[in-house]
Formats: C-alpha cells, structure tokens, sequence
C-alpha cells in the first residue's frame, strides 16, 4: 500500500480516476480473440519438424517485431505486480489495475495464435524466449508512483505506435487487423495514463515535472529482459517500426511538450525547474540523434542498393517511426 506523498498524490487524483475508468468503460469496446485469427491458415506441418522462415516471408525487422511483441505482453503478471504495489488495491485504483491485465491479457492470446497458424515465428525459440522472459520478470520498476503514472504513459503510447506500425508491415489483412485491435486497446491505456499525468501536474507540478525528466532520461522498452533483446531493437529500428526519431516525434513532441506543456508549468522549486530544462534540453537532443541514425541508414540502404542514390532511399524512409 503506498505511503507518505505517494499515498497523498494517489488520494487527491482518485476522483480523476474515477472519471477516467468510467469514461474508459464507456469507450472500449469487446472483442474476442478467436474471431480474429485466420484458423483456415494453420500449418499443416508436423508439429515436430524443424521451423522454416520461408512458411511465413518477412522483413527480419518485422520478425523481430512480432517476436518482442509478444513476449513483452507475456510479462504481464509483473506489470501487474508493479501497478499493484505503486497504486495500490483497494478503490477504483485497483479496479483499474484488474480490468487492465483482463484487457491486456488478451493481446498475447491473439498475437500468439496469430503467429501459431501462421508460421510467422519460430516457435521453439518463442518458447524458449517465453520462459526465460517469464522466469526472470524483468520489467522497469519504478520508486515513485508519479514517476510510474508517466512511464506507464509512455510506455503505452510507444507499445501502441510498436504494434500498429508492425502490423501496417505485415503481408496480409489478418496480421494488420490483429496488431491493430491490440494497438487500439493500447491507445485507450495510454489516454487513462496521459490524462492522470496531466491531473498530477495540477495537483503537485514540481514533483511531476521531475518525474517526466526522470522517465524520459532513463526510458527503456518493456522488452528489455527478452534474451538479445539489442539485437532485436536495432532491427526493429532499422525496420522503421520504433526509434529515436518515432520516439521524439511520436511520443516525446506530441506529448511531453504540447500535451502535457512542460514548458508552460509554473510554481516549479528550483530543483524542478533545473530538472525542466534539463528535459526540453534532453528532447532536442533525441531528436537530433534520431535525424542522424536516419540518416546513417538511409546511406548504408543507398550502398546497399545500389541502383539507388541516396535521396531515393532516403525518401522510402520511415522518418516518423516509434522508438
């Protein structure tokens, strides 16, 4: 149970979260896994012969997508360790913890049955990585319950960009329609998170404003106990699905800076206000990292074609990608 000013900032944002649990009951919508997987499409192999990436054709960026994807949705008993412990289970904190891992639960059943009748991953490695995954819980834990109202903020928003630009990548209509149904259940999550954010920078602006520095200084993806996890991250990012230009201009722009206006925020102590423009400092750097990793990668598929000159590729590029 938390306590102290943690305990202090839950109490005076509950009635925000009473308005937002309703306004999120009203606005998701049911849906069931099974109607969304193409059953028809199940392989028909032996179940014990060796995997073929040829059954299901794919970037490997995408691959590596689809695979970090779900296991970062595997690790949901720890998520729901962690918001258990910050926010707390009595009242509508808990009522919101319980009605979110019921809706998160059902992004693994359908992504993984997904891949099952597809072939689309190796499935004694999804296994494997599974277990280690969900044996180890590796999941950022953070001190402060501000500081986790703004990662979980984040890390929605990121998750929502990460499967909706997997699926946009994918070949067929069924893969795009599952990505995106479990993308949309990770928008209305990030809108409750968003908004809570917003109410605290009312409620205790120095402490907030501390906390987003902090969270986006120290921001990692949930999937970063999956065994070769960088590896995966830097196909991904090569893939234009998630990096730091998709970071910067799909979550920290739109949302730190014009959202939640941390420029604007006034009656900060001096500590905050150091801590503020240590972060827009920090943002325009990202940005600038993001431009040049573009860049740099839009040269090396240049040297890589061959029949095409920089500029050409460089316009295929996904600028606006997540992180």
């Amino acid at each position: 149970m938390p306590t102290g000013t943690d305990a202090a900032l839950l109490h005076a944002l509950t009635p925000k979260v009473v308005q937002l649990l309703e306004r999120h009951l009203a606005t998701t919508k049911e849906w069931f896994p099974h109607q969304l997987v193409p059953w028809t499409r199940a392989v028909e192999a032996d179940p014990n012969s060796e995997w073929e990436p040829d059954t299901y054709p794919v970037a490997p960026g995408v691959r590596s997508a689809l695979f970090v994807n779900l296991l970062t949705e595997d690790n949901l008993p720890y998520y729901f360790h962690t918001i258990d412990r910050m926010f707390g289970a009595d009242g509508p904190w808990g009522e919101w913890a319980r009605r979110w891992t019921a809706e998160e639960g059902r992004h693994s059943i359908v992504i993984r049955d997904y891949l099952t009748v597809t072939g689309a991953v190796d499935p004694v490695a999804l296994e494997r990585a599974r277990m280690h995954q969900v044996s180890h819980g590796v999941v950022p834990d953070p001190e402060h319950a501000v500081d986790g109202l703004v990662y979980v903020a984040l890390q929605e928003l990121a998750t929502r960009i990460a499967h909706r630009s997997t699926g946009k990548l994918l070949t067929d209509r069924a893969g795009y329609e599952v990505m995106a149904r479990v993308a949309a259940d990770e928008n209305l999550h990030f809108l409750f998170y968003r908004d809570l954010v917003t109410a605290a920078l009312e409620v205790d602006p120095s402490a907030t404003i501390s906390a987003i520095e902090r969270q986006v200084r120290g921001f990692e993806m949930p999937g970063t106990g999956i065994v070769d996890f960088g590896d995966h991250a830097l196909a991904i990012a090569k893939a234009g699905i998630y990096d730091l230009s998709v970071h910067h201009d799909q979550i920290l722009v739109p949302v730190v800076l014009r959202h939640w206006e941390v420029e604007a925020v006034e009656g900060l102590t001096p500590e905050a206000e150091a801590d503020r423009q240590r972060l827009v400092i920090r943002i325009g750097r990202i940005g600038r990292a993001g431009r040049r990793m573009v860049e740099r990668w839009a040269e090396q598929a240049a040297r890589t074609a061959g029949d095409h000159d920089v500029d050409d590729v460089a316009d295929r590029q996904p600028v606006a990608a997540s992180a």
